[in-house]
């Protein structure tokens, strides 16, 4: 079973780099899952600066934007995988719903969690799961914006209580919010009153 850990925080907050950090301070062969679609010249050309740069530090990169469960059991054995990032991976999720002319819902992205975790559960080594957190500032202003905050803080619960860390990455200074391995407590774990 892969160990866990969820790496979130705002953009540009230094989450990529931490998980990158972390995945080759392991020692352990790097797989980088990246979820990002390709959709203009911008984007081609900053994927690419970044398959190069990790590359040059022994990082075997697997595109893809929608089946990261299926990617993982495929490539991930044994590796340190960072999987970057998760509310790509939303986006991609909703927009081929949306092509289906099916609407992408909260039980959804439970599911396609789970499995997941599930993948995570067939292979041995280590997934570092990047993803934002959306849902701390103003409520958007229309229902697509709206659902898609709500299902990326429902996806990043999910992951979180999967993970046996989460780090919340602020300005580019790691805090640790949770850490079964050192026996940390989380809120939810807290008697009842």
């Amino acid at each position: 079973m892969a160990e866990i850990i969820l790496i979130t925080g705002g953009a540009r907050s230094g989450k990529s780099s931490f998980a990158e950090t972390r995945a080759e301070e392991t020692g352990r062969s790097l797989l980088y899952i990246a979820t990002c679609p390709l959709i203009d010249a911008e984007m081609e050309d900053r994927i690419r600066r970044h398959r190069e740069r990790r590359a040059a530090r022994g990082w075997k990169t697997v595109e893809e934007p929608v089946d990261v469960a299926g990617a993982l059991l495929k490539n991930g054995e044994g590796q340190t995988t960072v999987v970057d990032c998760l509310t790509l991976w939303i986006n991609n999720l909703m927009y081929e719903a949306q092509r289906r002319e099916e609407s992408f819902t909260e039980e959804n992205i439970v599911f396609h969690c789970r499995q997941l975790i599930l993948a995570c559960q067939e292979i041995n080594g280590t997934v570092l799961f990047v993803s934002n957190e959306v849902g701390m500032g103003i409520v958007p202003d229309n229902e697509t914006a709206r659902r898609y905050r709500d299902i990326a803080g429902r996806c990043n619960q999910e992951m979180a209580a999967a993970a046996k860390e989460v780090v919340l990455l602020i300005s580019g200074i790691p805090l640790v919010l949770k850490d079964d391995r050192t026996n940390s407590r989380r809120f939810t774990d807290r008697p009842q009153q």
